[in-house]
């Protein structure tokens, strides 16, 4: 079966080893990956910040581009959530899109809901060293249901983690929320890094780029040039 991957900008821009991370882990589960190479953002900046029209547009674009695919896999609760939520918001006034988006929006899967309750793999003990506490992020515990499925693939692999206090709670980042309202977002990540570091693990894991970029961030301002952040796909790879 073909899995179109919506890489996400951000892992585009920012941290393409993470896309290969996601690659390798669909490829060893069997499924052919497939990269439309047009593809852009979810519109999910415009979405929230009120630009519908662009939105719509871009959406639109993202239906054309992977309506071909058995499933479509994103390495990002956020953009999966814009993606299987709020598309719907965009194309209710036509009842065409609306239908095709239907067909599209249940093969749709952020990664770790991918491989645990699609191809259902079973990872490889792996030599991953050290204290590990998980990050949920919002969109993906929210919008997606994404919370048992990354840690029952780091138990798989050989992870133990160690939940730190508030694991549920945002990180501050939320996409444009960070920029408008850059005070409250520091004092929400400043707590989120004060939770990872008393949870006593050296690793931080994660399943969305934006909070990654955020809290490591924040972490590297505030002196800790230690903590390792890191996205899930990176650790079940094994390339970390």
């Amino acid at each position: 079966m073909r899995v179109g991957l919506f890489v996400t900008c951000l892992v585009d821009l920012m941290r393409p080893e993470i896309g290969f991370s996601v690659i390798k882990l669909i490829e060893g589960a069997g499924f052919e990956v497939v990269v439309p190479p047009a593809q852009t953002c979810c519109g999910q900046p415009a979405y929230n910040s009120g630009e519908r029209r662009m939105a719509r547009d871009l959406a639109e674009k993202t239906l054309r581009e992977f309506e071909q695919f058995d499933y479509v896999v994103v390495p990002s609760g956020s953009c999966g959530g814009m993606i299987r939520v709020h598309y719907g918001d965009l194309f209710a006034d036509d009842p065409e899109l609306m239908n095709r988006y239907g067909r599209v929006r249940a093969r749709v899967f952020e990664l770790t809901d991918f491989l645990v309750n699609v191809a259902k793999v079973q990872l490889q003990p792996g030599e991953f060293a050290g204290k590990v506490t998980y990050h949920d992020a919002c969109s993906g515990l929210r919008e997606l249901g994404v919370k048992s499925q990354p840690r029952a693939l780091l138990a798989q692999v050989g992870v133990a983690v160690t939940e730190m206090k508030d694991c549920e709670h945002c990180c501050g980042f939320g996409g444009t929320f960070a920029v408008k309202y850059g005070d409250i977002s520091t004092a929400i990540v400043d707590e989120k890094c004060a939770n990872i570091s008393a949870s006593g693990a050296g690793t931080v894991v994660l399943g969305d780029l934006g909070c990654m970029l955020n809290i490591e961030g924040r972490l590297r301002r505030t002196g800790d040039s230690t903590t390792r952040v890191l996205h899930i796909a990176q650790v079940l790879a094994g390339d970390v």
